[in-house]
């Protein structure tokens, strides 16, 4: 397994269960706020379905911004899930990884950016595609 910085999710998560409101808020003109809290949620149960089967790793980079996914956003990777057409996959190429989205449509698989500045990676004779899991999640700041 090549190197990469990826950070596993601990072996038993913590469970710290946050405010979640009923109210959804306006991203338009603001309106006032609900006190109703409808529930309490976990991350940990929102991101993570198969724990011994997710990791997260740090993109860097902006070739999937149109699926969402920025430059250092933490992304949720789960090895248990099949990835099919059209799946966000993390990826090794040629001893490389690599975020971007799978395409089984032709004679090869292909990997393809959300981003049209960058090119698809089409397969030559010789070159070896490995999937090492299924992006099911990023989570980013916004300042």
């Amino acid at each position: 397994m090549p190197h990469c910085d990826c950070i596993l999710p601990a072996t038993a998560p913590a469970h710290r269960p946050i405010p979640l409101f009923a109210s959804r808020i306006p991203a338009g003109f603001p309106s006032p706020a609900d006190d109703y809290i409808e529930a309490r949620l976990d991350l940990n149960e929102l991101l993570i379905q198969r724990q011994e089967a997710t990791y997260f790793l740090r993109v860097k980079g902006d070739s999937m911004q149109g699926a969402g996914i920025h430059h250092g956003d933490l992304i949720v990777v789960d090895r248990s899930l099949e990835a099919r057409d059209g799946s966000v996959v993390v990826a090794e190429v040629d001893g490389a990884l690599t975020i971007k989205r799978l395409r089984l449509g032709g004679d090869k698989p292909e990997l393809h950016p959300d981003n049209p500045a960058y090119p698809v990676i089409r397969f030559k004779e010789g070159q070896e595609l490995r999937i090492w899991g299924v992006v099911t999640s990023s989570v980013h700041t916004v300042c």
